[in-house]
């Protein structure tokens, strides 16, 4: 917990409760008991609270496996004939044996593969560094820039042709135009 909570857990929290506690048992009257009763079920509860909501809202840590999959052009940053041109034209997949497949396409079919391997630095939230053999396509010059959500994150690579280029997780599929 926070150093706020710590003050009032020390200065507050833990002398009334000994002052309600002491009252209790001297006076015998069951009201200093639900007193007390009341005001740990109350912080309890608020800290089960925070709990839920941390969990509920906090950016997802991100593990080498994670990573392992197939991406797509996101579409929804940019919407359009560009967007959807991109979107038929490239797409890549990490597997499990730490090796990137970059594929330049025209929809279904797979015109060049960019091969090379994927490693993660040690953050707690663990980001993509990938290794391309040489020549490499514009897209994947440098390493892409995670961006993490709740329950997903997204890969935003910087080509110098086309500036941002984000893909997400997913599997490709023909779009109507």
């Amino acid at each position: 917990m926070g150093f706020g909570f710590n003050l009032f857990f020390v200065f507050l929290l833990i002398p009334l409760t000994g002052i309600l506690l002491l009252t209790w048992l001297l006076t015998r009257k069951k009201i200093f008991g639900k007193f007390i009763g009341f005001i740990w079920l109350g912080i309890i509860g608020l800290m089960f609270l925070a709990l839920i909501v941390h969990w509920l809202t906090d950016k997802k840590e991100l593990k080498k496996k994670d990573y392992y999959g197939y991406y797509i052009i996101d579409r929804e940053f940019f919407r359009g004939r560009q967007a959807d041109w991109q979107y038929n034209s490239f797409r890549f997949e990490i597997k499990e044996n730490d090796s990137i497949y970059f594929y330049k396409t025209d929809k279904e079919n797979f015109f060049k593969t960019y091969k090379g391997t994927i490693s993660t630095t040690g953050y707690s939230s663990e980001r993509l560094i990938i290794d391309f053999e040489q020549p490499v396509h514009h897209i994947l010059t440098t390493n892409p820039t995670t961006y993490r959500r709740v329950w997903s994150f997204y890969l935003v690579f910087n080509s110098p042709k086309f500036n941002n280029v984000y893909f997400k997780k997913g599997k490709w599929k023909p779009i109507d135009n």
